[in-house]
């Protein structure tokens, strides 16, 4: 099989898909499609209900790929019900309804169940118009990277030890991907890493930061002529949240019994930030946005920074997750910092949003790969 190259928007820059599987170029995709039908797609899991809700509020068309069976809880939320759905028998069938995809003029939005059970290369290997930079994924998944992004562009992080025998106080040991969590475990030396790490895993070692959660939903734009300004587009903030995680989130009620903590995330609440912080808030974001720029042409759309902030109000930023995250379902029309902007806005109709002004100013290329 010969090697095929696909175009990342915006950069004019060429890739090879890692598999070698020919892909079309995007731009000539869009070039075929019936912008007067667009169709918006995702996975029947993770953030849909958002994202179609957001779609249909601005008038897409949608469509569910649902693996197995379609989901029945979606009678019960007609609004937030896709007008379709392609029924596949496992993720990765994904990848052979392409052209069918293409055929119904479909862009595709991607989320964490999305990018987790298809896999990030084989994410690269569908060829259907994507909203956001494909090559961010390359970036987030990989945990050694995604340092490199987040120390490059100067936000404080937690101590990375790169030799587990060098433990000598609590760490985090996480591993690559999304995950939710589940994993995840704390060890306090070298025995209790052993103890606790799946061999064949990548995985990274932090330091256990203490302090309160904040996760960070923002959207960046880089079609946006005002609003908070960066070296080309716009940077917003549409709402904050922190994880419900089992087990670490409800272990004092053990009584000091020894049980094992577990952080598999199982629920999103809402939070409001001191505002003397917004202002810190808002430079990470920057950062983090225009050294994304620098390293692969860029993310675009909704991203998060996971964080940690100390009882000397510092920030450190622990994680970031280059796509919507499920914590924005808390916000489904609108968050405190939403509603300082728009009326009725959650991320998944911020995205459908962008689409929709980027075909009113003839950029959709510009915000898609």
């Amino acid at each position: 099989m010969n090697t095929c190259s696909f175009y990342i928007v915006e950069r004019n820059t060429v890739l090879s898909s890692p598999r070698g599987i020919c892909i079309d170029p995007i731009p000539e995709a869009i070039a075929s499609y019936d912008l007067d039908e667009i169709t918006l797609a995702t996975l029947c899991s993770h953030t849909s209900l958002q994202i179609f809700h957001g779609a249909r509020e601005e008038g897409f068309k949608t469509l569910g790929l649902a693996v197995g069976q379609i989901p029945k809880y979606y009678d019960a939320y007609p609004r937030a019900k896709p007008d379709d759905f392609l029924v596949v028998g496992s993720h990765l069938d994904v990848l052979k309804h392409a052209g069918e995809l293409r055929d119904q003029n479909v862009i595709l939005i991607p989320h964490g169940s999305l990018v987790e059970y298809l896999g990030a290369d084989n994410f690269l290997d569908l060829s259907v118009p994507t909203f956001g930079n494909r090559r961010v994924l390359q970036w987030e998944s990989d945990r050694t990277k995604s340092r490199r992004w987040l120390e490059g562009a100067g936000v404080h992080m937690p101590k990375e030890i790169r030799d587990p025998r060098d433990i000598q106080s609590p760490v985090i040991v996480k591993y690559h991907g999304a995950k939710g969590g589940r994993g995840f475990f704390i060890a306090k030396d070298y025995a209790d890493f052993v103890k606790g790490i799946e061999p064949s895993a990548q995985y990274t070692i932090q330091e256990f930061v203490l302090g309160t959660r904040f996760y960070f939903h923002y959207f960046y734009s880089p079609i946006a002529k005002t609003g908070y300004r960066l070296r080309k587009g716009a940077l917003e903030m549409l709402g904050i949240d922190r994880r419900l995680e089992a087990n670490v989130d409800e272990i004092y009620r053990a009584g000091g019994a020894a049980v094992e903590p577990t952080f598999v995330v199982t629920g999103n609440v809402p939070v409001v930030l001191r505002e003397k912080l917004l202002e810190e808030v808002f430079d990470m974001g920057r950062r983090v946005v225009e050294k994304s720029i620098d390293l692969f042409g860029g993310m675009i759309g909704p991203f998060c920074l996971e964080t940690m902030v100390t009882d000397t109000l510092q920030f450190k930023v622990f994680e970031v997750s280059a796509r919507l995250v499920a914590g924005t379902n808390l916000y489904p029309t609108g968050s405190p910092y939403a509603d300082y902007v728009y009326d009725t806005m959650s991320c998944g109709r911020r995205i459908a949003l962008e689409i929709r002004n980027a075909l009113r100013s003839n950029q959709l290329t510009d915000v898609l790969s």
